[in-house]
């Protein structure tokens, strides 16, 4: 089932919010201070691509909040504004309840992506 939730995922706007990661994974990666968190970002756009089937747990210390900080004034706001509002126009309605759920997992990654763990359902 999940397979099938990927597909008309992508048909739905998943490509754009996992397009959305992959730009910020290569604007953050032209420095080279940049290139950890641009690596992370490859990972989520991985998750922003396929997110059916996976469930995010938040871990983290000072570390984490430190470059969440940094993500959230550069990438995270812009991330997370246009996968919170793809959702709301899914969850208009019922067949889209569950694509705007994902949008919405994937709006609260983009705000504090660092420490998030990415586990298989």
């Amino acid at each position: 089932m999940s397979f099938l939730g990927n597909i008309v995922w992508l048909l739905c706007g998943g490509l754009l919010s996992g397009l959305g990661w992959l730009i910020a994974g290569l604007i953050w990666c032209v420095s080279v201070v940049g290139i950890p968190i641009g690596v992370q970002c490859f990972k989520f756009a991985r998750l922003s691509f396929m997110p059916f089937g996976k469930e995010v747990v938040y871990e983290g210390g000072a570390v984490s909040f430190l470059v969440n900080v940094a993500w959230f004034l550069i990438s995270g706001i812009e991330l997370a504004i246009v996968n919170f509002l793809l959702g709301v126009l899914l969850t208009v309605t019922v067949v889209g309840i569950p694509f705007g759920k994902q949008f919405f997992k994937i709006a609260k990654l983009a705000l504090a992506p660092f420490g998030a763990q990415i586990y298989r359902l």
